[in-house]
């Protein structure tokens, strides 16, 4: 039996802590993922997937932990120093956020626009080979108000991927579609993986596309990781609260009735 070489680190989150005022959203998350792999996010609603991904981006300071992205600490990074981190990374947000003002090539183009120096003729082949990439060739003068939901996703994917990134994060990429465009989704994610050697981070809900994309899962829950795995070790995942959630059981709540009176009378607690 041969040894496995070393994994390259792509990030690194260590003991991450995060408040919004006085109240404790991540209670030290710590994970690493890997280069070349793809790490679903995974959690009900409030259970801290988006402050994570805001960290992951660089939006968020934590209290106290660290996030290091292609080997640079966030923390200790200088505005210039983050500037140029973020031109690595590819974000496909949840709605596609494309500017309604501006054609499907120009949206696409925006990042070439505002951080090369390329001429124009150059950028727009560059679009267009992005455009092919994610199937949506010969649509890049129509405005964002003519794409049907998938081919929002899909442009928002092709401007995440434009300036060739090492990391890409994707927030719910087939959240609001039918089944069949949901599934064209996946299999985009999984060439884009495969064809450019990305570090791919997805935040979703939907348990078909986690399954069917992930290298590996993390179930987040109430601020805490409370699994880590594949997809087939979340699957037999003894914990209640992992099967409650792949298996859409409501958690029994039991009622204190003292602390419900005194957030209705607001005396505390």
């Amino acid at each position: 039996m041969t040894d496995q070489p070393p994994r390259s680190v792509t990030i690194e989150v260590e003991n991450l802590v995060t408040h919004y005022g006085d109240r404790l959203i991540l209670k030290g998350v710590s994970l690493t993922v890997y280069d070349g792999e793809i790490l679903v996010i995974m959690g009900g609603s409030g259970s801290g997937k988006s402050t994570l991904l805001n960290h992951l981006l660089g939006l968020l300071r934590p209290t106290s932990g660290r996030v290091r992205l292609l080997g640079l600490d966030i923390n200790d990074c200088t505005p210039l120093e983050l500037q140029e981190l973020r031109k690595k990374m590819g974000v496909a947000f949840q709605g596609g956020a494309l500017f309604s003002s501006m054609t499907v090539g120009e949206n696409i183009m925006l990042p070439l626009y505002e951080h090369t120096r390329l001429d124009r003729k150059t950028m727009e082949i560059m679009v267009r080979l992005k455009m092919e990439v994610v199937e949506l060739a010969g649509f890049e003068n129509l405005m964002p108000a003519e794409l049907s939901g998938g081919m929002i996703k899909r442009a928002a994917l092709a401007r995440a991927i434009v300036m060739d990134p090492k990391l890409l994060f994707c927030d719910e990429p087939s959240a609001g579609l039918d089944p069949v465009v949901s599934a064209s989704i996946d299999d985009l994610i999984l060439r884009l993986r495969d064809a450019m050697g990305m570090t791919i981070v997805v935040v979703t809900h939907e348990l078909e596309s986690a399954f069917k994309i992930a290298d590996r899962i993390c179930v987040l829950d109430r601020g805490e990781i409370i699994a880590l795995g594949s997809v087939q070790e979340i699957r037999d995942s003894d914990n209640e609260r992992v099967q409650n959630l792949l298996n859409r059981r409501t958690e029994e709540v039991t009622l204190d009735v003292d602390a419900y009176l005194r957030r209705l009378t607001g005396e505390g607690g």
